[in-house]
């Protein structure tokens, strides 16, 4: 859904008491093309949105509306809960909710975040009862308990003739079976405690993306902190592997291992490297990329020298769990590390004269295709922006497996994504870019470009790791990237009709839908539950 940016600059426009003429003349446009786009009858992004809001001394977040498009995907995707979604919403039903009552919008995504919370913590309760050995034997015993009290009971109400010694027998009983079942409650409870005390409202993830969002995946004082980082390293030497090595030598008394087998337990390290704290080294399997070595011993350099600036961002923004805080505590050490290998103001300049050529970049800064992918979407210093990028990673199964939200775009929390997006397709043809302009039922128009990475294997048996990296923005953002040459982005007949996932989506003749539809209301189309799965590309000539 997009916000009505027209309107947004036409009261801005008249609050500030300037005239359409004058705002035009300012910003290089004709009057009547102004008047157009106030109607909400031309899009308007890119330079123009950025002198438009600049005139008008106003954020572009302001006019785009990326706090109401944030609010408006969360509605999307309580609406589309099956709980509800055969209701008969009215189209603009969500949109006004917004506009109009905010707070109750608010008070609806929250309810529907802790109704999803609630219902994953009882299937995790339900699987542990079902699969956890220690569980079902407390519960047996419990069953057990109850069955000899009851017996014992029974014995005492139905045999009135029972001398004192029998009766004592039955109640001494009764006595130490409620003790054993009190014990053995005490244990079956001990079980959820650390569960009970870890519940949550959202989940690490969610509350990740909400602290990304918010901030727009920019964080000022890490961004000065790297400047200075990098700034300090480069007074010894080139900005590299080299450079870094000797630092961490240095200062922190680190050193540097590559190469060497790394076995825990007798198996075979799988990962790519590790930080050993207590003997001050740190390793890399033998075949890890210069980009990754680079990339990770920053990460490491930073979170070293500059631990209070991470964690004066985690005391600002206060993770709700144990996980949380240490999901949002390797965030801030990636963007950190992310900062000093990409300066903001160089690599902004770089992507501005290569048309975001995210190949180019990566030779320019001996850099991964996904690290500068990475570094694109944290490009929106205010006055400074870059083209504002949502970025998605996906495995060969088709999960999500990270991703960078861009407030409009419908992003899955996870799971699966539409089926016909770009992020699927580059697994077609590997480590060649795959572009396409998509149309979602509300009109909302986007550029994806994604292409497909792989980790160097170790050895000949280990298995390759591939994944596909998507980048997307808005088609209002797209002539300014190398991606759209060629592509006219003005003919909508070519766009490729998609939606967020097939749970979320409205459009009922899709061929490559994957649930299957029943009949529906006037409102939202409803699926059937439990999810049929289809295979359309079986069903082809």
């Amino acid at each position: 859904m997009r916000a009505p940016i027209g309107f947004r600059i036409s009261n801005r426009r008249k609050s500030l008491k300037i005239s359409q003429a004058a705002l035009a003349r300012l910003v290089g446009i004709s009057p009547s093309y102004l008047n157009l786009i106030e109607n909400n009858k031309r899009d308007v992004g890119g330079a123009l949105l950025q002198r438009v809001a600049h005139h008008l001394s106003i954020d572009i977040g302001d006019l785009t509306g990326e706090a109401e498009q944030k609010l408006l995907q969360d509605l999307e995707e309580a609406y589309a809960d099956p709980m509800v979604e055969s209701l008969p919403f009215r189209p603009e039903e969500r949109r006004e909710l917004v506009a109009q009552y905010p707070a109750s919008a608010m008070a609806l995504s929250r309810l529907h975040r802790a109704y999803t919370s609630a219902q994953s913590s009882a299937d995790a309760y339900a699987d542990r009862l079902r699969s956890d050995p220690l569980l079902a034997q407390l519960l047996h015993q419990i069953l057990s308990g109850i069955t000899a009290i009851r017996s014992s009971a029974e014995i005492l109400e139905d045999v009135p003739d029972l001398d004192d010694a029998e009766r004592r027998r039955f109640l001494g009983a009764i006595s130490r079976e409620t003790r054993g079942l009190s014990e053995v409650a005490r244990s079956l409870i001990g079980q959820f405690d650390n569960a009970s005390a870890d519940r949550r409202t959202v989940s690490p993830a969610r509350e990740l993306d909400d602290l990304i969002i918010e901030r727009s995946n920019h964080f000022p004082e890490l961004e000065d902190v790297a400047q200075h980082l990098r700034s300090e390293i480069e007074r010894q030497a080139p900005f590299g592997v080299a450079a870094l090595t000797d630092m961490l030598a240095q200062r922190f008394g680190v050193r540097v291992e590559i190469g060497r087998e790394l076995r825990e337990d007798g198996v075979l390290f799988p990962g790519q490297y590790r930080f050993f704290p207590a003997e001050a080294v740190m390793w890399f399997q033998g075949a890890t990329t210069l980009a990754t070595r680079q990339f990770q011993l920053a990460r490491l350099y930073g979170e070293l020298a500059a631990p209070e600036a991470i964690a004066a961002v985690l005391a600002e923004v206060a993770p709700s769990s144990e996980l949380a805080l240490q999901l949002t505590r390797r965030a801030l050490g990636s963007y950190l590390a992310g900062a000093m290998v990409f300066p903001y103001s160089r690599v902004l300049a770089d992507a501005e004269a290569n048309a975001y050529d995210v190949d180019n970049l990566r030779q320019i800064y001996h850099a991964s295709y996904e690290q500068v992918a990475h570094r694109l979407v944290t490009l929106r210093r205010p006055g400074e922006e870059g083209v504002p990028f949502g970025f998605l990673r996906s495995d060969p199964s088709g999960r999500l497996t990270k991703h960078f939200p861009l407030p409009g775009l419908l992003l899955p929390n996870a799971g699966h994504a539409c089926p016909l997006w770009a992020i699927y397709g580059a697994f077609r043809t590997p480590d060649m870019p795959l572009r396409q302009v998509v149309r979602f039922s509300d009109g909302s128009r986007y550029l994806f470009v994604a292409r497909t990475v792989q980790r160097r294997v170790a050895a000949f048996r280990e298995p390759p790791v591939t994944a596909s990296i998507m980048l997307a923005c808005d088609v209002l953002h797209a002539d300014r990237t190398v991606y759209a040459q060629g592509l006219d982005l003005t003919d909508q007949q070519a766009d490729v009709l998609v939606g967020p996932s097939c749970r979320l989506c409205p459009r009922l003749d899709c061929a490559s839908r994957q649930e299957e539809v029943v009949a529906s209301g006037p409102g939202r189309p409803a699926w059937r539950a439990p999810l049929v799965p289809r295979a359309p590309h079986l069903e082809r000539d």
